[in-house]
């Protein structure tokens, strides 16, 4: 079968397209045959060796896909040949088959096509845990997203506004701020191109205390980070939450100073590892997306489609910043 593979740690022009053997179901797990892949950021450092593991090589990036159950291994039930299903597998998704666990599977309605599919759990997983369990965003409070255009901070505005908060987009252009308005964000803000000098970083804290009024910020969903973090940080009122989703523009220093005299609270969002530890919670927020998505509430803007031999090209579009949504590469 065919597959994209890291065979040394670099950027996306270090990946071939290669034959590889297919893959065998263990006890427990099912053969997918994978029909789209979403494109996440963490798969530009995951071949860089930057995310927080390091698979042995040689792997194939991407984390979240979709596809058709061809086979079961020893004890599957929950599950059969033929379903269709979206996946989360943190990397080897950019290849034609894969074996995964029964239990990361999860069945698709049948007006959810296999893009949108694959473009939805590690995005709106990430967003739903970041503001439901993590920020405990409540109606009425403000929530600023920076990074809104992209894949997740999309999703952030969408299940932000389901969940009664005033949205406010953070973004680098105005095209990308009259999308996230169209997303259903109720303000949006441009900063500027980093690296941010200390009077840069001033003007924005004015600019986002501007559009949230006298009371400031209740959640921040920060999907950016480096020199926007502090600039957002200090629009926080109190008792606010700072939400680390990722970081973009590189990890930032926190001044520990402002937390403590506003009892602000900096809370990691790590939904891969949670969702493994809490089943049965992850299980209960992937029902109430879904049913999101059946009152069409939520559904992933694609904003590029790419055929698997130009995966590459994928991963650099989102490095580069070019996408609105979610870059899915299909097979």
């Amino acid at each position: 079968m065919r597959a994209i593979i890291s065979n040394h740690a670099g950027g996306p022009d270090s990946l071939s397209l290669e034959d590889i053997g297919t893959p065998q179901a263990n006890p427990g797990e099912v053969i997918v045959d994978i029909r789209a892949i979403g494109v996440n950021f963490a798969d530009t450092l995951i071949i860089e060796d930057k995310y927080q593991f390091r698979p042995e090589r040689p792997f194939s990036p991407g984390g979240e896909l979709s596809g058709v159950i061809t086979a079961l291994g020893d004890g599957v039930t929950s599950l059969k040949v033929g379903d269709r299903i979206a996946a989360y597998s943190c990397f080897n998704a950019m290849r034609e088959q894969i074996a995964l666990p029964a239990n990361v599977c999860v069945k698709l309605p049948d007006a959810m096509d296999f893009d949108i599919a694959a473009g939805f759990m590690i995005t709106y997983g990430s967003s739903y845990y970041g503001l439901k369990q993590r920020g405990q965003l409540r109606a009425g409070e403000t929530l600023l997203i920076t990074g809104a255009a992209g894949g997740v901070g999309v999703t952030a505005i969408e299940l932000g506004k389901v969940m009664g908060a005033h949205v406010i987009a953070a973004v680098s252009s105005e095209d990308k701020a009259e999308f996230c308005r169209s997303k259903g964000a109720d303000d949006a803000i441009i900063y500027p191109r980093a690296p941010l000098d200390k009077a840069a970083q001033k003007a924005l804290s004015q600019q986002i205390r501007a559009q949230a009024g006298d009371r400031g910020v209740d959640v921040i969903y920060d999907a950016i980070g480096g020199d926007y973090a502090e600039p957002a940080l200090r629009t926080l009122n109190w008792g606010g939450r700072y939400l680390v989703i990722g970081f973009a523009s590189g990890i930032p220093a926190m001044p520990l100073n402002l937390p403590m005299l506003k009892t602000l609270d900096i809370r990691g969002v790590f939904w891969g590892a949670w969702a493994e530890k809490f089943p049965q919670e992850h299980a209960t927020n992937v029902a109430e997306m879904m049913q999101m998505f059946a009152n069409g509430q939520i559904r992933p803007e694609i904003s590029a489609h790419y055929p698997l031999e130009r995966a590459a090209d994928a991963l650099t579009a989102l490095k580069e910043r070019r996408a609105h949504g979610k870059i899915v590469v299909e097979i």
